[in-house]
């Protein structure tokens, strides 16, 4: 692929995150009581700042939903500009749990719940979207909790919607639909012009073309059924606007105490969500942790200073990213710069982005994140890997993201401790042989905690290498450790490292992997 079709394909998924992310920016400023401009500022050092130093190949930052709760809480405790000295202070704290190597946490954390996250999220996504293809756009986006700011729910919503339904959205959302899923087809993918241009892009100008063509009919789109971009009088407005913090404030208990928690839920948030895109990374392409954590610090303390919420990774921005057919970081960073072009330059045309049409969009993405394949599929790995799933799903529906994966992980905990009190004895052996080759020798017993371990190890591994994962002695090994074997044979292909893996799957649980590798009579491996 050429430098400039890799680039076309950046510039035009940056468009289609730029058109994800201004809603949400908006819709988790308002859900933070907070005014709607640091919402955009937030996406904007998330973008260019945050994109720019991270590792990740997909990864967007932006204003997190997960946040909204202790951000609101905070502004209304301390006030906006001592809230922002906190947001100042956390971004220092991240950085020093990066320098802390604090980032290794997220290994620790099972595929069981990492997917269960993914398809809660999509779950939520799918359904907050519904209202909003029949025209009731009263809940702003970026609103994920159960329970919402207006007192309402995300299931009594849908009740709600009926008495506000207008067929002018409906519409709009089902041309989208059959835009992105046609520019999905072989056909398309196949032809050498249409397979560069991207289906969501379409379902937007689309929208916005069908909602300037239905003004004066029976299926126009009244007020509030539109993206809300402040607009301004002039540029010389901008400096205006920008809200700096109290910095006497830094001598206050509270302003601390709120600054470490930013600081600690926002690196989990960001942690999780990094695990999470790199499982959905076609590649698998493994995040810098510790890097990921640098760069959202300095995001962070760059987001307070001028006004901005504060930013994690956020998984919507990022698998509309993968799905939009990005290839590198550019994307992200690329749409930093629409989020500044919108506000200062056409903030009057973005104001004509219907709902409906976003809504489209984000059907999509949800679906694709909750997929039935994705239950099947752990269905067929057993109780221990289905049961953690399906309660990660639900706990994220029925309460938040942060609350959903603690419960998922407790329930993953109750399953291994159950595992290690029938098979109690773990060991495990590694040794470098001649030359250049890493052998890895697996245990009887593998479980996921030995995931963070296995994949350090992997992640060391340099390229034009050589590694031998014996796996001949194992009796069980988790399904999260073999996630990250199977992940690392792909990323060897493009690493030019020779892998090798002895023995057959000890848990026989992976139907599609490549045939497995045994020991012939003459000691040397074969397929």
């Amino acid at each position: 692929m050429s430098n400039i079709s890799v680039f076309g394909r950046d510039l035009s998924a940056s468009l289609v995150v730029f058109l994800v992310a201004v809603p949400l920016c908006l819709g988790i400023a308002v859900a933070s009581d907070a005014p709607p401009l640091s919402g955009i500022i937030a996406g904007i050092i998330g973008g260019i700042v945050v994109g720019a130093i991270s590792g990740s190949r997909l990864g967007v930052s932006g204003p997190a939903a997960g946040l909204a709760v202790i951000v609101a809480e905070a502004i209304t405790g301390l006030g906006f500009q001592t809230f922002l000295a906190a947001v100042v202070l956390a971004g220092i704290i991240q950085i020093i749990l990066s320098a802390l190597k604090a980032g290794v946490v997220a290994y620790f954390f099972p595929n069981a719940v990492i997917k269960g996250m993914l398809a809660g999220i999509g779950v939520i996504i799918f359904i907050k979207q519904i209202p909003h293809v029949f025209g009731y756009d009263k809940e702003p986006e970026g609103d994920f909790k159960y329970d919402q700011i207006d007192g309402q729910t995300t299931s009594s919503e849908l009740l709600n919607m009926l008495d506000y339904i207008n067929p002018g959205s409906i519409i709009i959302t089902i041309v989208g639909l059959l835009l992105i899923i046609g520019f999905q087809t072989d056909f398309v993918k196949k032809n050498d012009i249409l397979k560069h241009i991207p289906g969501p892009l379409l379902a937007v100008l689309s929208g916005v073309g069908l909602f300037i063509a239905f003004k004066g009919t029976s299926l126009a789109l009244g007020p509030g059924h539109t993206i809300s971009i402040p607009v301004l009088d002039s540029l010389s407005d901008v400096g205006s606007l920008l809200v700096f913090p109290d910095w006497s404030a830094f001598a206050k208990t509270p302003v601390w105490i709120t600054a470490l928690t930013l600081a600690i839920v926002a690196s989990l948030e960001t942690l999780l969500c990094v695990e999470a895109t790199d499982r959905l990374d076609p590649k698998k392409e493994v995040t810098p942790a510790n890097r990921e954590l640098l760069a959202q610090g300095v995001g962070n303390m760059l987001s307070g200073f001028i006004g901005g919420l504060p930013v994690t990774q956020v998984i919507v921005r990022s698998s509309a990213n993968l799905q939009a057919g990005a290839t590198s970081k550019n994307s992200a960073i690329l749409h930093g710069f629409w989020l500044i072009a919108a506000v200062l330059l056409f903030p009057v045309a973005m104001n004509y982005v219907p709902m409906a049409s976003l809504a489209a969009v984000l059907l999509v993405v949800g679906y694709k994140l909750a997929n039935p394949k994705t239950f099947i599929e752990q269905f067929k790995r057993g109780w221990s890997q289905f049961i953690p799933f399906v309660v990660t799903v639900l706990a994220i529906y029925f309460t938040d993201l942060l609350t959903g994966i603690g419960i998922g992980l407790a329930i993953s905990t109750m399953f291994l401790l159950w595992a290690n009190f029938s098979t109690p004895y773990f060991s495990e052996k590694r040794r470098h042989s001649e030359g250049e080759t890493l052998v890895l020798e697996l245990s009887e017993h593998v479980s996921f905690l030995n995931k963070a371990r296995i994949r350090q190890t992997l992640n060391d591994v340099t390229d034009g290498s050589s590694i031998i994962i014996d796996g001949r002695k194992a009796v069980t090994v988790d399904p999260d450790v073999l996630d990250v074997i199977d992940d690392f044979r792909i990323h060897a292909k493009d690493h030019d490292i020779t892998f090798t893996y002895l023995g057959p799957d000890p848990n026989n649980s992976a139907q599609d992997r490549d045939p497995q590798i045994s020991l012939s009579d003459s000691g040397k491996p074969e397929i």
